[in-house]
């Protein structure tokens, strides 16, 4: 998931595990099965009881009944072992945009097009060079359109738990993203983060 450009945090067993993903508001859990300390069921229980987080079940057990058991305790998706790890990049793109209430791939935002299945962004129909750090960001408040997007929140959803989120790197994104997409395309509210406006219907 890495080698896709997202932030990942990692957890070696489902004690752990559960405390993170109640501590943050991760965008998608890809949930093994069989975990020391807690298992993947009871952590899905647990979880269960207070976030909605899209959870992918990713396991060697094969069972129907196993696959019953997972989408009834609430995962969004199962994916058995051995699986193709494009397949596994297209379920997780597709739970993050069903989660933000984003039906297709493609997210218009005036001018601008991005595609997350492609991971590209278009302006005016031309392609837009961006870093892979750029892409996730603008996907982030593409998917957030309209609504605030604080600091706290970038660095959640955009840097890895090893990362420095003290670093000015929030602001340098901003800075590059506004002068490839136009500088009318982010919002700062100071203070409290960023956004990207729904434009207005002429």
């Amino acid at each position: 998931m890495r080698e896709e450009h997202y932030a990942v945090d990692e957890a070696s067993d489902g004690k752990i595990g559960l405390i993170k993903a109640k501590q943050w508001n991760y965008d998608a859990i890809v949930l093994d099965l069989m975990l020391p300390n807690i298992d993947g069921w009871e952590f899905l229980q647990e979880l269960r009881k207070s976030h909605e987080t899209p959870v992918l079940i990713l396991t060697a057990r094969d069972g129907v009944e196993d696959r019953v058991k997972g989408l009834d305790l609430g995962a969004d998706d199962y994916l058995c072992k051995p699986f193709s790890l494009a397949e596994l990049s297209a379920r997780i793109r597709a739970l993050i945009r069903r989660a933000n209430g984003q039906a297709t791939t493609e997210i218009v935002i005036g001018r601008v097009t991005i595609d997350t299945a492609k991971r590209t962004v278009l302006k005016e129909g031309q392609m837009v060079d961006l870093t892979a750090r750029e892409y996730t960001l603008i996907e982030l408040l593409a998917l957030n359109q309209g609504s605030l997007v604080s600091r706290s929140m970038v660095y959640d959803h955009v840097f890895d738990e090893n990362e420095d989120s003290l670093s000015n790197l929030v602001d340098v994104h901003i800075y590059n993203i506004r002068k490839k997409l136009g500088k009318d395309f982010v919002t700062t509210r100071r203070g409290h983060g960023y956004i990207v406006e729904t434009p207005r219907s002429s």
